[in-house]
């Protein structure tokens, strides 16, 4: 009977070593993870702005066309 206890016990402490290797990997992973996340959240951030910018440009720029074709037409 002692003995099967014994081994018993050998399995729950084998078992719970590898739930706590299991654990520190997925932690590991987890910090990984958000590191990458935070990368790709930065990544957008940065091109919505770039967009944002150009589309502004493209307006402004598209805004004074008409008035230099206006200019044009009294000319002619």
């Amino acid at each position: 009977m002692q003995e099967k206890l014994q081994q018993r016990l050998q399995s729950l402490k084998s078992e719970y070593e590898a739930g706590q290797k299991m654990t520190a990997e997925l932690e590991v992973k987890q910090a990984n993870l958000h590191d990458t996340l935070l990368r790709i959240s930065g990544a957008i951030q940065v091109l919505e702005e770039v967009l944002s910018e150009a589309n502004e440009s493209d307006l402004a720029e598209n805004e004074a066309v008409p008035e230099a074709d206006n200019a044009k037409a009294e000319v002619v």
